[in-house]
C-alpha cells in the first residue's frame, strides 16, 4: 500500500504531499469492511446528565444516522416501561412506513417479559427486530448478584430460545466481558450459539480495558463461536479509551462496532460514533459521507442539553478555526498555490470538507499579517498598510480573539474617521 496519502481525491495538482505512518500498522489496510450501529437512543440515554429527546427529536436523530452511514440501531428498552414501549414502537413504524435503511433493535434483560413487547412490536409492524438480549458474566457481578454460572446458562438458554421462537435475531450481549474469566466466556457463549444466536456482543461495560485488552478479548470470543458469528463491540470511555479500543476491536476481528453520538452514556458516556466514523474513513476502513454528520451531533446536543465543547475533536467551535500568524499564513500560502484541498490538510489532520466545513482564520494576540489580509480579503476590504497594522496592533493587546462584529465596528469607525474603541473583555 502506498503509504502517501492524497489531500483530496481529486487535488487541483493531483499530487500526494503526507506521508501517513498509521499505514504501516501489521494488517492495515487488510480488514474487512466493517459495520456501525448507534446506542444512542438507549444505552446514550443512561446517563444521568442527559434529558430524553422527545418521540419527535427521536425519529430526527433516527433520520440523520441513516444519512451517515449507520446500518442499525438499538431503539431502547421496551420492557423497562409504557413510554419505552411506546416511542420503540413509532420509531419502528416510521422505519418500515419510509422504508430507512437501518436494522432495529431493542435491548432486553433475559427474562421473557422483557423479549415480549420486542416481539410484539415486530410482529404487529410486520419486521424482523433483533433482541440485544444482556447479561451480567464477570465473578464480580456473579458474586454481588448472588448468581451461579449455572443459573446464567439456564437463562441464556431460556431466554434466546424464546426470542428464536418469537421470530426474533437474538443478539446475545454479555455485560462486563472484559472483566470476565475465559472459561467462563467460553461456557456462555458456546449455550447462546446453541440457543440459537447468530450475532453477540463483547462489552468493556466499565472502560477497563486497553486497545491490547479489546483485541485480545474479541480474539477469544472469535475462536469461541466460530467464523460465522457476527460480534460486535461495545465500548465506555472510563478510562479515555473508547474510540482507541474500537479501532483496537476492528484489528481483532469485531464485524459491528456500536457508540453514540457525541459519547454519551452511562458515567463518562460510550464509543464517541461520529469521532469513529471519521476515524474509519480516515483509515480507509469505512466511506461514509459525513457532512451532515455536524447537523446530527447538534440535533443530540440540543435534545439531550449536552453542550458540544469548543475544542471537541473534528466537531467541536474552534476544530478548523485558528487565529495563530504562523498557521494562518500556511493556509494562505496554500490557496495561493490554488489547491483548496492542500489549504485543508496543511494544518489539519481532518479535512474539513469532509464534515460540510472550512478553514477559518481569525484576528487575536498570537496573529500575524496573514490573518488581517485574509479576513478582508474574504469580505471584500480593503485597507492600507497602515490601517491594517492599526487593527492588528489592536489584537495583539488583547488578551482573547475578535469577534466578527468588533472588527466590523472598528472597520465601521476608521470609515467615519471617529477614534477606536476598545473592544470589551481585554
Amino acid at each position: 500500500m502506498n503509504p502517501y496519502i492524497p489531500i483530496l481525491e481529486r487535488s487541483a495538482m493531483e499530487t500526494s504531499y503526507i506521508y501517513d505512518w498509521n499505514k504501516d500498522g501489521p494488517g492495515i489496510g487488510k480488514l474487512p469492511r466493517v459495520v456501525i450501529w448507534d446506542e444512542t437512543l438507549r444505552d446514550g440515554l443512561q446517563s444521568p446528565s442527559v434529558v430524553e429527546p422527545s418521540l419527535s427529536e427521536k425519529l430526527s436523530i433516527l433520520r440523520l444516522l441513516t444519512k451517515i452511514g449507520v446500518q442499525g440501531a438499538d431503539l431502547g428498552l421496551p420492557g423497562a416501561s409504557q413510554r419505552q414501549r411506546d416511542h420503540v414502537a413509532a420509531l419502528v413504524g416510521v422505519i418500515v412506513e419510509e422504508k430507512l435503511p437501518i436494522f432495529p433493535y431493542a435491548a432486553a434483560r433475559t427474562l421473557r417479559s422483557d423479549i415480549e413487547p420486542i416481539a410484539d412490536i415486530a410482529q404487529k409492524n410486520g419486521i424482523q427486530m433483533g433482541a440485544a438480549i444482556f447479561v451480567g458474566t464477570s465473578f464480580v457481578r456473579q458474586y454481588v448478584e448472588s448468581w451461579t454460572l449455572d443459573w446464567i446458562l439456564h437463562q441464556v438458554e431460556d431466554s434466546l430460545s424464546f426470542a428464536v421462537a418469537e421470530g426474533l435475531l437474538p443478539l446475545f450481549v454479555t455485560e462486563d466481558t472484559t472483566r470476565s474469566a475465559p472459561e467462563t466466556l467460553g461456557a456462555i457463549y458456546r449455550t447462546a450459539v446453541e440457543s440459537g444466536a447468530s450475532h453477540v456482543y463483547v462489552c468493556d461495560t466499565v472502560g477497563h480495558a486497553t486497545p491490547d485488552g479489546a483485541r485480545a478479548v474479541i480474539r477469544h470470543i472469535r475462536s469461541v463461536v466460530g467464523p460465522d458469528i457476527g460480534i460486535t463491540w461495545h465500548g465506555h470511555n472510563d478510562r479515555g479509551l473508547a474510540l482507541a479500543n474500537a479501532l483496537a476491536a476492528i484489528e481483532g476481528g469485531a464485524n459491528v462496532i456500536d457508540g453514540t453520538v457525541l459519547g454519551i452514556g452511562e458515567r463518562l458516556g460510550n464509543t464517541p460514533i461520529g469521532l469513529l466514523l471519521l476515524n474509519l474513513k480516515l483509515l480507509g476502513w469505512l466511506d461514509s459521507d459525513l457532512k451532515t454528520l455536524p447537523e446530527l451531533c447538534h440535533l443530540v446536543s440540543e435534545a439531550t442539553r449536552v453542550a458540544i465543547p469548543p475544542n471537541y475533536p473534528a466537531l467541536g467551535r474552534d476544530a478548523f478555526r485558528t487565529s495563530t500568524g504562523v498557521h494562518a499564513a500556511a493556509i494562505v500560502k496554500a490557496l495561493e498555490k490554488g489547491d483548496n484541498g492542500l489549504a485543508d490538510r496543511v494544518y489539519s489532520g481532518v479535512p474539513a470538507a469532509w464534515l460540510g466545513r472550512e478553514q477559518e482564520i481569525q484576528i487575536g494576540p498570537m496573529s500575524g499579517r496573514s490573518n488581517v489580509i485574509y479576513w478582508l480579503r474574504q469580505r471584500g476590504i480593503q485597507l492600507n498598510d497602515g490601517q491594517v497594522d492599526q487593527l492588528l496592533n489592536w489584537a495583539k493587546a488583547l488578551r482573547r480573539v475578535l469577534q466578527d462584529s468588533e472588527i466590523e465596528a472598528f472597520l465601521e469607525a476608521r470609515t467615519k474617521e471617529q477614534p477606536l474603541a476598545a473592544a470589551g473583555g481585554a
